[in-house]
């Protein structure tokens, strides 16, 4: 029988979206504090998404060529963590720009490699990913809550030191994670452009371009939304971990989902409930029971979205393919997604204000909703439990 490092993986996860829970809901405010503007906060915020467009694929294909997935996640994290100490140095739009872009041109490597090592653990012994991918979103919703009320009652500096920390933690673990055990595939002689261009694999490419385009002004502009209406950091950190616990809940339940339903389906229901979510964000400021109920659509606008994608991209891309699938996957969805969603963010929160900025990024996820429905044709379903 097959044993997967259950916890060694777990804890990476933990680790890593710790830093996501503490980055993504206050670095935003963190460059507000220096005066920057909404479209200068859309540019910085979009060199992480930008960085994806070209990052993984390089290290995927240096993973898959060399066979030693786990040496890769060990010197992106460390060159990521090195790139990171910038920050301590200045806080000037041109330094911040150099020093974000070093720094995301290695931290956006990490979890596609990470995610083809867990994949590869998991697929001999079926197990479903969702109960290790748990745990990221557990350590999201710790950064997010603790970070929230320690910054209530302290400088948001203190953000810089807790991101260092946890940037520390992360590379430690790296040296916990096994090489595994990647058996040879029927689809190894063919080149990585012949499953691209399957239309199953195009839209769903693009389907999950526009939904990370939707959640990336969610992500970049969401916490200055509510600041500007009155929010404090500390329930602003609690509305993020709503979010993540009812994505937490998602992961759990997520087996019994896709035993019951075709992936397709899941995607689509998910597209369809982000356009509600970003229409009830941008309406519902002035209502926390509308923000908090906006908030548990999380479970499905990125849990369950989430974990249908990545189980179609590990069904297409199999062997020697397989860390270029997951990273292909990050290049366009998150790379080319998310520099559009932060950029035109920018833009619209700057000129038209939230609530326009909010109810227009729901036309995101419909537009992804007609790409899927009319594109994407699945001849079998994929096989792991997910």
């Amino acid at each position: 029988m097959h044993r997967i490092p259950y916890w060694r993986l777990s804890s990476f996860y933990f680790m890593y979206y710790m830093f996501v829970g503490a980055f993504v809901p206050y670095w935003g405010l963190y460059l507000q504090s220096k005066h920057f503007s909404a479209a200068d906060i859309g540019i910085l915020m979009s060199l992480f998404q930008a960085s994806r467009i070209f990052a993984p694929s390089f290290w995927g294909w240096l993973a898959d060529h060399t066979g030693k997935r786990v040496a890769w996640i060990k010197l992106t994290a460390i060159l990521g963590l090195l790139g990171y100490l910038g920050v301590f140095f200045g806080s000037s739009f041109l330094w911040l720009f150099f020093v974000m872009a070093a720094m995301s041109l290695f931290t956006s490597s990490t979890l596609p490699l990470a995610e083809s090592v867990t994949l590869a653990h998991l697929e001999p012994a079926n197990q479903p990913y969702s109960r290790i991918r748990l745990w990221g979103s557990v350590g999201f919703v710790v950064a997010a809550v603790g970070l929230g009320f320690l910054l209530d009652v302290g400088e948001i500096s203190n953000l810089l030191w807790a991101l260092l920390a946890i940037q520390i933690g992360l590379f430690a673990l790296t040296f916990y994670i096994p090489e595994p055990h990647v058996p040879p595939h029927h689809t190894d002689h063919l080149s990585v452009w012949n499953i691209i261009k399957n239309p199953a694999v195009l839209s769903l490419l693009i389907g999950c371009s526009l939904m990370v385009s939707a959640h990336s002004v969610y992500y970049s502009f969401y916490s200055i939304y509510l600041e500007a209406h009155g929010y404090s950091k500390s329930l602003i950190g609690g509305l993020w971990a709503i979010g993540v616990i009812c994505e937490i809940m998602i992961f759990i339940i997520m087996p019994k989902l896709t035993a019951r339903f075709s992936l397709k389906q899941i995607l689509l229901a998910s597209l369809a409930l982000a356009v509600l979510r970003f229409s009830m964000i941008g309406l519902g400021t002035s209502s926390l029971w509308v923000l908090i109920l906006a908030q548990t659509l999380h479970a499905a606008t990125f849990g369950s979205f989430h974990s249908a994608s990545v189980a179609i991209i590990h069904h297409f891309f199999k062997g020697r393919h397989q860390a270029k699938g997951q990273a292909i996957y990050s290049s366009v969805s998150y790379g080319v997604g998310g520099v559009v969603g932060s950029l035109t963010g920018g833009y619209m929160l700057e000129h038209w204000g939230g609530q326009t900025t909010f109810m227009l990024t729901a036309i995101y996820p419909l537009l992804g909703f007609i790409a899927i429905a009319i594109w994407l044709k699945l001849r079998q379903h994929a096989h792991m439990a997910f």
